[in-house]
């Protein structure tokens, strides 16, 4: 098949885990045989004068890397303008491939967006092509905020999220939770869901068994800093921990925009001698905080999937989860990791005691967790249950569409 993938992240530019997520799945289905071609974009903040459109090959992917219009948009100021104005670019683009010279009269079988940012290029395009639109929800923006869409941006995006989905064709999402809260959030009228975990190359992660502890146990987070994420109740635990389990430490790794409250609720607990803001890491570095680490402790209050789970378990960091979301399903308790609820200090601090006082069996469960990566996370499957929907998905008949009716408060349950 000709895939056409629109995403708002694609190596060199990767702003978390769906840029990650995009190559793997855009190389495996260029290894399988399939014409891909992803169109991307070049660094927030630059121009075409610095940084200008720039179409390559990379792993048998042809990636088109769009650069930025001239009018001045910053992300972190005026979000919705600069995506409109970068959907804008990237629907140029993307035409563009159909002209002789250019794309030498290139069409697509199917066009593939992945998440809101890129509703606007997608749907067009789809359009323009005449082919069906496949939409992976790699998240929302309730659930991002806790079932929450009062504000005025969050509304906005909202409604994005919502017309995405209802412009589909298809849906993906990666657990069955997400299955649940795109069906609750955007339908009743959506198009087919199929659940299609992320996937991981777990060659690039080398195991290792762990030896003996040498000095105080040593806990690790992994993620961008913000609520959702539940870094304060791992913070909050470590009086508790440190009270059975003197001199623990925790790393946190990552950046976000609760790191100064976060710094703050370390002194307040007053554990702030023991916990390290390591700020991003590359690759080398993660693996080796993951193979120093006793456990990683994940405790997400809102979680779509939690690749890092993945990548740890691949590591043979023992998994200490919350079980929101995703992480529910990819880490069973007892057997590939510990679990406790989402937001329970207490649970939290009894899966990270169980574990250090129990090493054997922290290994135990970490040797189950890369057995199973290695059957249900394969990223040949992955792009094969992909291809999948690629064949299945027929262009609807569309209908005009009327503006979704927004929640103000939170939605059942949350």
């Amino acid at each position: 098949m000709k895939i056409l993938i629109v995403s708002w992240e694609y190596p060199p530019v990767v702003v978390g885990g769906l840029g990650r997520h995009v190559h793997h799945l855009a190389t495996e289905l260029a290894a399988a045989g399939h014409e891909v071609v992803v169109l991307s974009r070049r660094p927030s903040g630059t121009d075409a004068s610095t940084h200008p459109t720039v179409t390559h090959i990379s792993e048998g992917v042809l990636v088109v890397a769009v650069a930025e219009d001239p009018a001045h948009f910053v992300f972190g100021e005026d979000m919705l303008a600069w995506t409109l104005a970068m959907g804008h670019a990237m629907v140029r683009a993307g035409m563009a491939l159909h002209k002789p010279g250019v794309g030498e009269g290139w069409q697509p079988d199917v066009v593939h967006a992945h998440d809101w940012l890129v509703a606007h290029p997608a749907i067009a395009l789809a359009e323009f092509y005449d082919v069906p639109l496949v939409s992976t929800l790699h998240a929302t923006e309730a659930g991002r905020h806790s079932g929450w869409i009062s504000g005025r941006i969050n509304r906005q995006v909202h409604s994005v999220e919502w017309w995405l989905a209802n412009e589909s064709d298809s849906l993906i999402t990666c657990s069955a939770s997400m299955q649940e809260e795109v069906t609750e959030l955007y339908g009743p009228t959506l198009p087919p869901i199929t659940v299609i975990r992320n996937g991981i190359d777990v060659t690039t992660w080398n195991f290792r068994e762990r030896g003996p502890r040498s000095g105080p146990p040593k806990l690790l987070f992994v993620g961008r800093l913000e609520y959702e994420k539940g870094v304060q109740d791992a913070i909050a635990a470590l009086p508790r921990i440190r009270r059975s389990h003197p001199g623990t430490t925790l790393a946190i790794a990552g950046e976000g925009t609760q790191f100064t409250w976060l710094y703050q609720q370390a002194r307040t607990h007053r554990v702030a001698r023991a916990v390290d803001f390591l700020g991003n890491l590359d690759h080398t570095e993660l693996l080796s905080w993951l193979h120093g680490a006793d456990a990683i402790v994940l405790p997400s209050r809102y979680e779509p999937f939690g690749i890092i789970a993945l990548e740890a378990a691949a590591a043979g960091t023992p998994l200490i989860t919350s079980t929101a979301g995703g992480l529910g399903e990819a880490v069973v308790d007892g057997v590939t990791g510990m679990s406790f609820q989402p937001g329970d200090i207490a649970g939290l601090t009894s899966a990270v005691r169980e574990v250090l006082d129990d090493p054997a069996g922290a290994q135990e469960r970490a040797v189950a967790a890369r057995a199973r990566l290695t059957s249900d996370f394969d990223w040949h499957q992955v792009a094969e249950e992909t291809a999948h929907v690629y064949a299945g998905a027929k262009r609807r008949v569309r209908q005009p569409l009327a503006r979704p009716q927004i929640p103000e408060r939170p939605l059942p349950g949350r």
